[in-house]
């Protein structure tokens, strides 16, 4: 039987025979526009409408709406009322992600200790997509001024951003207000074991605090995330500061 591919009505590629009957949509092209409205969901903030959608994806509004039903009943999004946002399920599958072997239960005990040292807000940043994206975060004395938050994502002129790119040899990225107005920043690499730069931890504080005192103390958490991947995630004892990690 002669077929020929066109565009659905959910705006995907579909196989149709010459008499007009329709086959199974590509699955490609379905992934393509599940993940496309699951990315305006994310970029829009808390939830969307289904016009809001149509608009950000440049989709019919029916098919984004039999998009939506697909993923509310794979628990991927939760309908509240007529709006919608992420769900659960996409929430769990997304924490089971790690940018490095166990970077993130290395890192989770060293960011609370930085936190409750310096009252900063801590923030661990690894590269991704031309940006220090968040994989760990702990709020601190900026909230609600800088809320900090899993998933957000810092430019590479920021502290974060240049002691990801790095190389560093000694000393931390100070930032003094040349971001942003009132906050204050703190960075240096972290490492594996054998050298490699692989995340970026980041303390932000309010515009008046003394930086090197707060340099040093992400330093010691830097190093203790190192450690701790050495030991594959276990916190292991304290050790002195290298004198490369002290701020002049």
């Amino acid at each position: 039987m002669d077929t020929h591919a066109g565009a659905g009505a959910d705006g995907v590629g579909v196989t149709a025979t010459r008499d007009g009957h329709r086959r199974t949509p590509r699955g490609r092209g379905v992934l393509e526009g599940a993940f496309a409205l699951l990315d305006a969901l994310r970029r829009n903030g808390d939830e969307a409408g289904v016009t809001e959608l149509a608009l950000a994806c440049g989709v019919p509004k029916g098919s984004v709406h039999r998009l939506l039903d697909q993923l509310v009943g794979v628990g991927a999004v939760e309908r509240v009322g007529n709006r919608y946002r992420v769900g659960p399920q996409l929430y769990r599958l997304g924490q089971a992600w790690e940018p490095h072997p166990g970077l993130r239960p290395a890192a989770r005990l060293p960011l609370q200790r930085l936190r409750a040292v310096t009252g900063a807000s801590v923030v661990l940043v690894v590269l991704r997509e031309e940006a220090a994206l968040t994989v760990g975060s702990v709020p601190g004395d900026l909230e609600p001024l800088l809320p900090v938050r899993n998933g957000l994502a810092f430019r590479l002129d920021t502290a974060a951003g240049k002691a990801l790119r790095g190389p560093l040899r000694s000393g931390a990225v100070l930032d003094r207000e040349d971001v942003m107005e009132g906050v204050c920043c703190a960075s240096l690499p972290v490492r594996t074991p054998d050298g490699r730069t692989v995340a970026a931890l980041a303390a932000l504080v309010p515009a008046g605090r003394r930086l090197d005192g707060l340099a040093h103390a992400v330093a010691g958490a830097g190093a203790a995330i190192t450690r701790a991947l050495a030991g594959g995630g276990g916190g292991g004892r304290r050790r002195p500061l290298p004198p490369t990690a002290l701020v002049p």
